[in-house]
């Protein structure tokens, strides 16, 4: 034992230094935690001080996060008295929105309205209409962030608007032709995705036809979740519904796949805020926050848009714009393989990196993502810094191992990312300002 416990005792003594620089970093930490807690007591938030504190990460625990996003968002007023007013307005807009728009042709004053009717204003008309939407964000909302659990477990504030949910015309519209077997008796037995078997039972004048559900669990280890009671909601059927109701809000660009993962994250830190209060309204505040997000970003959705001077195709021109003036080797190289950048920087630039990294690491980047006053172009800077982090293999890879590596990025320190991006950011800048100077 003496001689196991030797080794240790040495490295005490052989690295004293060690042992400082945890300390310093300890006290370094609870030195922000209790400047971060100071600042959060304010009457009156100084936006400049948010941004500063926020760009450098803000603490886990005590509902710290959910606060400063929703700040930095504008979603809360800088100044606290205006909170409540705020808050009851847009949560009372919000639970009018889920009532009006989530359209229940079933309702008993829809009296004179019929599945096959072709009126412009008529229920049933808006209802098959909206499935088409609804189809593609359930799907992408039933797998949103699969590296946790979270999204699959029932939330404790389930809706109460009543009517159908929205997983369940889902489940009652996705009939696949492939995989309808007909009887010589005219009986049909159907199996969707594996997931339901379904029956006719009894006749209706929606279709003919009227299903009945029941569940069929998966035995393999794939299964993607779990079918809640009807009384219950899975939190990922929270995200669903505000991403219906911001698609039906806005028409123009109604629901693309990718902002799943736009809101997941967003509406993850604000459910486990700990405070009961503020976690029971995760769904409203995360709508508002969310629309505010897709306001300054909703143009990389429209695909309209993708050439356009504020589109898609303008930021990854500026990334490799970037690259060739801070690392013209590493640039040379993705030409000669035609790694073209809408192979990786299209999925990096329009989700904000979500797809890229493990959820600690996606929050901890859109802290500084959204402290940041000119946001979206912090982004390019971090989009670089990650291209340079792996320049090396970069480098000494062809077209299939560097897509590999871009499309599958390794493991890499958030923070070395982030400080490179800092880095690129203040040397450009001061490039970009010396070759001005010059050419007056």
């Amino acid at each position: 034992l003496s001689r196991s416990f030797a080794p240790a005792r040495a490295s005490r003594r052989h690295y004293p230094g060690v042992i400082a620089i945890c300390l310093r970093m300890a006290g370094g930490y609870r030195a922000r935690v209790a400047e971060f807690d100071e600042f959060l007591q304010s009457d009156e938030f100084s936006r400049k001080k948010l941004h500063h504190l926020a760009f450098a990460g803000v603490p886990d625990g005590k509902g710290r996060r959910s606060i400063v996003w929703k700040l930095l968002l504008s979603f809360l007023p800088l100044k606290r008295d205006d909170w409540a007013p705020v808050l009851e307005k847009q949560r009372k807009s919000y639970e009018q929105f889920v009532q009006d728009l989530i359209v229940n042709p079933q309702a008993q004053d829809n009296v004179g309205d019929h599945p096959l009717s072709d009126e412009p204003d008529s229920r049933w008309g808006k209802f098959f209409k909206d499935n088409n939407v609804l189809l593609q964000i359930d799907k992408d909302c039933r797998r949103l962030l699969p590296d946790i659990s979270f999204f699959q477990h029932p939330t404790g504030y389930p809706s109460k608007t009543g009517g159908m949910a929205l997983r369940t015309r889902v489940e009652r519209t996705v009939l696949e032709a492939k995989q309808v077997g007909t009887s010589r008796g005219g009986t049909r037995n159907v199996i969707c995705n594996n997931r339901y078997f379904l029956q006719p039972i009894t006749h209706t004048a929606v279709c003919g036809l009227d299903y009945q559900i029941s569940v069929v669990q998966r035995s393999s280890e794939s299964e993607e979740y779990n079918i809640l009671p009807e009384d219950q909601e899975a939190h990922w059927e929270v995200v669903e519904r505000i991403l219906f109701i911001y698609a039906k809000l806005n028409p123009g660009v109604s629901y693309v796949q990718g902002m799943n993962e736009i809101a997941g994250p967003l509406y993850y830190v604000f459910a486990s805020d700990p405070d009961p209060q503020w976690q029971k309204y995760a769904e409203p505040d995360t709508f508002f926050c969310f629309t505010s997000m897709m306001a300054e970003i909703r143009d990389n959705f429209i695909k309209t848009l993708d050439d356009s001077a504020c589109g898609i195709g303008a930021m990854m021109v500026n990334l490799m714009s970037m690259l060739k003036e801070a690392d013209n080797e590493l640039w040379t190289s993705l030409e000669n393989q035609q790694l073209k950048p809408q192979f990786f920087g299209f999925r990096w630039l329009t989700l904000l990196l979500s797809q890229e990294f493990c959820l600690p690491d996606i929050i901890r980047l859109w802290d500084s993502l959204l402290a940041d006053e000119q946001r979206f172009a912090f982004l390019i800077h971090v989009c670089c810094a990650m291209l340079i982090m792996i320049r090396e293999q970069l480098l000494e890879g062809d077209f299939a191992t560097s897509l590999k590596l871009l499309q599958h990025y390794p493991p890499v320190d958030m923070h070395q990312i982030l400080e490179k991006a800092v880095e690129l950011r203040e040397v450009l800048t001061v490039g970009a300002d010396v070759k001005h100077v010059s050419e007056q």
